[in-house]
């Protein structure tokens, strides 16, 4: 029969991209993760920060290729998602490609203040604040303002939010607002039109009957965002040209418009057979802008994306250790792990998201068909479905057996609720960072270490 590693190169093509087999043992990026394991045990969760800074490179010279190609006269400005990991070590790494920033809640705007005190960006960072805002939020951002970071862009998600802003803001020079477009949900969808932001048919009288009275601030970006992301489909198309079309119409009565937030939702690699072409998909992006601006005579739009989950699930991952095998009948065969994917990678169990899953040893062995189960008492808590295919296969072996679950950097920490308690108090994992030195060998940092009993019971008031 064949072996694990045959069957993988004959199912997908393997080794790929990130990915190699070296005596029987897999390396990610060329990190040697049976050493990690030896060194740091598991469950382990890991980031490999290098891969951050490759992912927006690679971006912003699509985005800069495509505006070459295509003639097209605006600028691009790439912002960072914090949502999808707010990590100190995170935004940083993001922060030395020359980058900017998007909040989405009041605690965003201290970190940015924090980061400016420690020297890591300055006060003419663009940020670009969206979200339903709380007074709290809003006040933040005032405060900032009228600290001189002049280049922080409230993103009005509705007509109320302008009031305080109208009321608290006395700046030298006017205020940059944005408006965020409420955009139509996909067909299939439970709503219609998303609960964020402001009616499609509604921006330009409120700028009319609001904003335009007020000298202090200028409408200088207008933003929308679609919920399936960016896709090659008819519906993303339609959307993009509804919104760019709007925009136009805007630029024709408010001249101080000049920039366009296409928002984020550029995929990352979540499967061996994962197939989107970046390349295209911006060209494309940008050329019927440019086409759509042309229709109108219109100067075509500076953009602005703000991907999170494209520029930080790459560069993570979390592997486990199978605790034990058990045959629960004649076809189902479970391995259990130390760990589980309830508190670990939550999208799984709560999107039904798969990720790149592949064993660290054994390769050389056959292979057979499994389910995964999490540790928790939880009937939920497994994994026996493959983005490409709908099973799971792990090497057939009585050895330890290690695996890992890959391109797990967006979200998953901080749904997890890192550091705080978690289903059945299963405990947070140990965390490592890597580093890349200058002569290309590894630095390892201990972000966190696996949760401790005490560290629990202090949480629920026992201590």
């Amino acid at each position: 029969m064949q072996s694990y590693e045959e069957f993988l190169d004959l199912s997908v093509g393997f080794p790929q991209e990130g990915f190699d087999i070296i005596d029987d043992e897999l390396y990610f990026h060329d990190l040697n993760l049976m050493e990690m394991i030896e060194t740091y045990g598991t469950p382990l969760r890991f980031t490999y920060l290098p891969i951050i800074s490759k992912k927006i490179q690679q971006a912003k010279i699509l985005f800069q290729t495509a505006i070459l190609k295509n003639n097209y006269r605006g600028s691009y400005k790439y912002c960072y998602c914090t949502k999808s990991s707010h990590f100190r070590h995170i935004v940083e790494e993001a922060l030395k490609n020359d980058i900017h920033l998007e909040t989405s809640s009041a605690f965003d705007m201290p970190m940015i203040d924090a980061l400016e005190k420690k020297g890591s960006l300055n006060k003419d960072v663009t940020v670009i604040c969206n979200g339903f805002k709380t007074y709290q939020y809003k006040q933040y951002i005032v405060d900032m303002l009228h600290d001189g970071f002049k280049n922080i862009i409230p993103v009005l998600d509705n007509k109320e939010e302008f009031n305080l802003y109208d009321d608290e803001v006395e700046l030298d020079t006017p205020c940059n607002l944005g408006i965020r477009i409420a955009a139509e949900e996909q067909p299939d969808s439970q709503f219609y039109t998303s609960r964020l932001g402001v009616r499609q048919e509604d921006v330009i009288d409120f700028y009319n009957n609001k904003i335009i009275k007020n000298p202090n601030f200028r409408v200088k970006l207008l933003h929308f965002f679609i919920n399936s992301g960016i896709t090659d489909t008819p519906y993303y198309w339609n959307e993009l040209e509804k919104y760019v079309t709007l925009y136009c119409k805007f630029k024709k009565i408010n001249p101080d418009l000049d920039t366009l937030d296409i928002g984020g939702g550029m995929p990352f690699k979540d499967s061996l057979v994962f197939d989107f072409d970046y390349e295209y998909m911006i060209n494309e992006i940008i050329k019927r802008i440019k086409e759509i601006c042309a229709e109108h005579e219109v100067m075509e739009p500076d953009i602005i994306t703000e991907f999170g989950k494209y520029t930080v699930a790459e560069a993570s991952g979390i592997l486990y250790k199978v605790l034990g095998r058990k045959q629960q009948n004649d076809r189902e065969k479970w391995l259990m792990l130390d760990g589980s994917f309830i508190t670990n990678l939550p999208d799984v169990w709560a999107m039904n998201q798969r990720y790149i899953l592949l064993p660290i040893n054994n390769w050389d062995s056959e292979y057979e068909r499994v389910n995964l189960g999490g540790i928790t008492c939880d009937g939920q808590d497994y994994y026996n479905q493959e983005a490409h295919v709908g099973n799971v296969f792990m090497p057939k072996t009585r050895k330890v057996q290690f695996l890992g679950f890959f391109h797990t950097g967006a979200y998953q920490e901080v749904l997890s609720g890192y550091g705080g308690i978690h289903h059945c108090l299963l405990p947070s994992p140990k965390h490592v960072i890597i580093r890349r030195n200058r002569d290309e060998t590894f630095n390892y940092e201990v972000f966190g270490e696996e949760q401790n009993s005490k560290q629990v019971m202090k949480i629920l008031g026992y201590l």
